[in-house]
């Protein structure tokens, strides 16, 4: 059984998944309780208008706050995680794929952009949360060095975002080494002297934050952000050490050197045209 197998799609622009059903129109806070209107969200970047509270973001919503409106183009590969180790949970694996496929409108658990970024021209790859915990398995493995291989080919900045719980266990240690395979694919990016730019966002933790998050020239943290290898209850029993009350927020991370910045996500499509516009300026475009 292929690690992936070859999924049939045509390049084309990227397409903002739309709500199917009528009560998908409203969310409602889980921080206040308030039913808010999908549309004035969006208009909000997903931030609660009567507490500030973030939504979560599919990388569709993702993208399009970020990039320049028309700008992006989806580059993802087309290819679909197989089922080597045959695992079953509560379901077949490949079961569990489909359902996250159709629930998302994603391949697997990241999205690959070619777009402008305040007219900067980038390569942008989105995790997503909803798809099985954002975690990592050979496919997003695959995209993430397809999309870092191709930032080199386009002599433009590679930008992550990451929204992961790790390495994703139905696909056993053939998801670990996708932490090696991607940290070998990220000195390519500093051999060409391209730019790699990470934004840690709600989650980031285990492997992703163990390999190809860490290693990136310039680190931003989404307020409200968490960041960290295992769970602070883990810790505490493993260590039997209690743990400071903020440990693996955004805050800690930046107190001790692991983000450059925090910036609120209103601001962060901002601060990256600040940042890509400084590197454009200081880096040789031959």
């Amino acid at each position: 059984m292929p690690i992936w197998k070859d999924e049939k799609k045509s390049k084309r622009d990227y397409v903002e998944v739309t709500p199917s059903r009528a009560e998908d129109l409203w969310l409602r806070c889980q921080s206040c309780g308030e039913l808010v209107f999908r549309k004035k969200l969006a208009q909000n970047n997903y931030i609660c208008p009567h507490c500030g509270a973030y939504f979560f973001l599919s990388a569709q919503e993702r993208i399009a706050s970020l990039v320049d409106e028309g700008s992006a183009v989806d580059v993802t590969a087309p290819i679909v995680a197989g089922d080597p180790l045959g695992f079953v949970d509560r379901k077949p694996y490949p079961e569990r794929i489909k359902e996250a496929q159709r629930e998302t409108g994603l391949l697997d658990a990241v999205a690959v952009v070619e777009a402008e970024i305040g007219g900067h021209p980038v390569v942008l790859a989105v995790m997503d949360f909803r798809f099985i915990g954002g975690s990592m398995g050979s496919v997003v493995g695959e995209q993430l060095c397809l999309a870092m291989e191709r930032a080199v080919e386009r002599r433009v900045p590679f930008v992550l975002v990451t929204a992961s719980g790790g390495a994703r266990v139905q696909e056993g240690v053939l998801s670990l080494m996708q932490m090696p395979k991607t940290v070998l694919v990220r000195r390519k990016l500093a051999e060409a002297g391209i730019p790699y730019i990470a934004v840690f966002t709600y989650p980031t933790t285990g492997g992703v934050l163990a390999s190809i998050a860490s290693l990136a020239d310039i680190t931003l943290a989404e307020r409200g952000s968490r960041i960290g290898f295992a769970g602070p209850r883990v810790i505490e029993q493993t260590t039997k050490e209690k743990l400071p009350p903020n440990f693996q927020t955004e805050d800690f991370a930046l107190a001790h050197g692991m983000v450059d910045q925090v910036v609120p996500r209103e601001a962060l499509k901002e601060e990256l045209s600040r940042i890509l516009a400084i590197l454009d300026g200081g880096r040789d475009g031959g």
